[in-house]
């Protein structure tokens, strides 16, 4: 890893800390968080569908490799899915305060986690792979913390929130560059898949889940595609 690619890697925590100081003096309603969340979700699937998905193929890992960590990925997410859901269950039978969804976090910081080992992982593949990647994933970033916000967690909350979130992307970015650099098609390939499934969790069982807790507007749908096009025009202009 050079200078460069670490000043890249560098990018989405930098952005994610933006993300929360502007959320420390705009609390958005709910209405417009579930907006934001739509737009976070078409950023992602667009991480999936225009980067990650074809970077795997490209990898040309075994077909049993990329099933097998697929389907670990999406069991270990669902596994934190049930123990989310037990820690939640606990919680509001102890009576403690009702705010940010503790599940939501927790599946939040081990989003960025993935994210940032995917960058690490895309810059280990080689090529435009990890820089299409951080400034793609960034926009996700910048929005997890006004999408983060509720009456339990505003202000300089926040802040320290959305900056610890920044802090994961970075180490995980670096981690992932560190023990990936040289290795196999097959094990680049396998841990893209596993990351895989991370990410389409978010979309599916956090991010829009979450946004669908208000009445959903019609403009909801073009704020997801949205989204979507905000990274495909990233890649397609890094490309």
């Amino acid at each position: 890893m050079n200078t460069h690619q670490f000043l890249i890697m560098g990018i989405p925590a930098l952005i994610a800390l933006a993300g929360g100081i502007l959320a420390a003096f705009w609390t958005p309603s709910h209405s417009t968080r579930s907006l934001i969340q739509h737009f976070a979700a078409g950023v992602v699937l667009a991480a999936l569908a225009v980067e990650l998905l074809p970077e795997i193929s490209r990898e040309h890992a075994p077909d049993l490799v990329l099933v097998g960590s697929f389907a670990l990925g999406s069991l270990f997410m669902y596994a934190l899915k049930l123990w989310t859901m037990r820690m939640e269950h606990a919680a509001s039978l102890s009576g403690a305060a009702k705010g940010l969804s503790t599940g939501l976090l927790l599946a939040t910081f081990i989003d960025v986690a993935t994210d940032g080992f995917i960058i690490g992982a895309g810059f280990a593949a080689g090529g435009e792979t990890g820089t299409i990647l951080a400034l793609g994933l960034s926009v996700e970033l910048l929005f997890l913390g006004l999408a983060l916000t509720s009456s339990a967690t505003a202000g300089w909350r926040i802040v320290g929130i959305s900056g610890a979130l920044g802090l994961t992307v970075l180490c995980f970015a670096v981690l992932g560059n560190f023990l990936l650099a040289g290795a196999s098609h097959a094990v680049i390939g396998g841990t893209l898949a596993f990351s895989a499934a991370a990410l389409l969790y978010l979309v599916t069982e956090e991010l829009l889940m979450e946004a669908h807790e208000v009445e959903e507007k019609p403009i909801s749908t073009l704020v997801l595609f949205g989204g979507f096009l905000t990274f495909w025009s990233i890649q397609l202009a890094g490309s």
